[in-house]
C-alpha cells in the first residue's frame, strides 16, 4: 500500500513510531457495549522525507472521531489559566474591542472564546463536536457546528473577517492541512493575526512522548514544517513561543505574507536550533521506534515489580494518550484497578481496548490504593497538588518523565 505526503504529496516509505494495533483514543467504552467488538487500527507513523512532516495514517475519518467527542478543555484549571493569560495578552497587545472579530478554530466548550466576552467584541467558535460545541453556546459563545475549511471560511470571510484568528491543538487534528490552513489565509482580515498552539516535535522526540501519537492526530509539526506549510497558502510566521503546555507546544503567530510586521528574533533562533538538533536529518526521525520500545519495557517493568511486591496500582486520568500507553504495552486490569478523571462525561465509561474502568476521583480516597499512576503526566504538578492526600496512607505517585518516576 502507497501512501503519500498530505502536505506535499510524495512517497512515504519511512516509520518514525509504530505502536501495533490501537482503537480510537478517545472513543471510550460505555457498559452496554464490553461484550461488543471494537475496531482497532494500525497506529503507526511516517515522517516525510521531502518535507518532514511527521504523519498518521488515516482509518477513521474525522467525522467519526470528532462527532460525539468526550474531550472538554475545561476540566482542566491549569488549561485554563493558560486560556484566560492568552486572552488578555491578545486583548492588551492588538487593541481588540468593540467591532474587532475573534475567531477560534477547534473552540471546544467555550473554554478560551469565554475570557474575551464583554469587551465588545464579534466572537465566533468552530467546532465539530455537537454535544461539546452545546456547552460554548450555553455560556454565550455562538458557535458553527461544522469542520473547518476554504469551504466554511468563504462563507464567513465577507462577514467576519477575523482580526484574530486562533487554533489552539486543532491543527494535528486535520488530515486535510492543506485546505484547513488555506481556509485560514481566506478568512483572515487584512491585518488580522493567527495563533497557532500545537504540541512541538522537538519535545515530543526529546522527551520521548510517544503517548501523545494517536490516531485523532495525524501531523505532528516542528517549526520548519509549519512555516513551509503556512507559506505554501501565502501565510508568513512572524513569531514563535515555546510553552509548557501538553508537555512542550509551541505557539506561532502568522499574518498575510505581504503584512509589514517585522519577524521576531525567536522565530530564527527556534529555527537554528532545530537545525542543529539534525531535525532536518531522516536519521533524527527514524530512530525514534527504538527508544519508544525501550521505554514500552521499562515501564513494563516498574509496573511488574510493584504488583509482584502486592501493592495496588490505579490509574489517574483517561486522557487519550493513556489509550495509547496502555494499549501499545499491554497494561489493562491486570496492573491498573482503574482510573479516575474528573469528568463527569467520562465517567462510567472504559478505557477503549484495555477496558480499564473510568471512576470519579473520590473512589482514591476510598480505597486507598498503593500507587497513582499519573497518565496525564503534562498535568502532574496540578494531580499531584489535588490529590496530596493520597500521602495520608503512604500512597506514591509514579508518573513517566519521561523515565518511569516514582514521586
Amino acid at each position: 500500500m502507497t501512501h503519500e505526503c498530505r502536505f506535499c504529496g510524495a512517497p512515504l516509505s519511512d516509520v518514525f513510531a509504530d505502536l501495533g494495533m490501537c482503537p480510537v483514543a478517545n472513543s471510550l467504552v460505555t457498559e452496554d457495549r464490553l461484550a461488543a467488538m471494537e475496531p482497532f487500527y494500525p497506529l503507526r507513523v511516517f515522517v516525510c522525507r521531502e518535507c518532514f512532516l511527521v504523519q498518521s495514517e488515516e482509518f477513521e475519518s474525522p467525522g467519526g472521531i470528532f462527532s460525539d467527542y468526550t474531550y472538554f478543555s475545561s476540566y482542566s484549571t491549569s488549561w485554563l489559566t493558560h486560556a484566560r493569560a492568552y486572552a488578555e495578552r491578545m486583548m492588551d497587545e492588538l487593541e481588540l474591542g468593540e467591532g474587532r472579530t475573534v475567531v477560534e478554530v477547534g473552540s471546544n466548550d467555550g473554554y478560551l472564546l469565554q475570557f474575551f466576552n464583554g469587551r465588545g467584541m464579534r466572537l465566533l467558535g468552530v467546532e465539530p463536536a455537537a454535544n461539546v460545541a452545546q456547552e460554548a453556546i450555553v455560556k454565550g459563545i455562538p458557535t458553527i457546528v461544522r469542520f473547518f475549511g476554504t469551504e466554511l471560511a468563504a462563507e464567513l470571510r465577507d462577514d467576519s473577517p477575523a482580526d484574530l484568528l486562533i487554533g489552539n491543538n486543532v491543527l494535528a487534528h486535520t488530515p486535510h492541512v492543506n485546505d484547513f490552513v488555506a481556509g485560514m489565509k481566506l478568512l483572515l482580515g487584512p491585518r488580522g493575526v493567527i495563533t497557532v498552539e500545537f504540541p512541538h516535535l522537538m519535545r515530543l522526540v526529546d522527551d520521548g512522548q510517544f503517548d501523545t501519537i494517536y490516531h485523532e492526530h495525524f501531523s505532528y509539526f516542528s517549526l520548519a514544517t509549519v512555516r513551509r506549510i503556512f507559506g505554501r497558502h501565502g501565510l508568513r510566521v512572524f513569531d514563535a513561543e515555546e510553552l509548557p503546555t501538553h508537555g512542550g507546544s509551541l505557539r506561532v503567530y502568522a499574518c498575510h505574507d505581504d503584512d509589514d510586521r517585522a519577524e521576531a528574533a525567536a522565530v530564527g533562533e527556534l529555527a537554528a536550533r532545530e537545525e542543529a538538533a539534525g531535525y532536518g536529518d531522516l536519521a533524527v526521525y527514524t530512530s525514534f521506534g527504538d527508544r519508544v520500545r525501550a521505554t514500552k519495557r521499562e515501564v513494563l517493568r516498574t509496573l511488574i515489580d510493584v504488583r509482584e511486591a502486592g501493592e495496588t496500582v490505579v490509574g489517574y486520568g483517561a486522557p487519550a494518550k493513556a489509550a495509547t500507553l496502555l494499549n501499545y504495552c499491554g497494561i489493562g486490569t491486570d496492573f491498573l484497578d482503574y482510573t479516575v478523571d474528573k469528568s463527569p462525561h467520562k465517567q462510567g465509561r472504559y478505557l477503549p481496548g484495555v477496558r480499564v474502568p473510568i471512576l470519579a476521583p473520590e473512589e482514591i480516597a476510598r480505597t486507598r490504593p498503593d500507587y497513582v499512576f499519573i497518565l496525564p503526566w503534562n498535568l502532574k504538578d496540578e494531580i499531584v497538588e489535588e490529590m496530596s492526600f493520597v500521602r495520608d496512607w503512604g500512597g506514591r505517585f509514579m508518573v513517566r518523565t519521561p523515565e518511569m518516576t516514582i514521586l
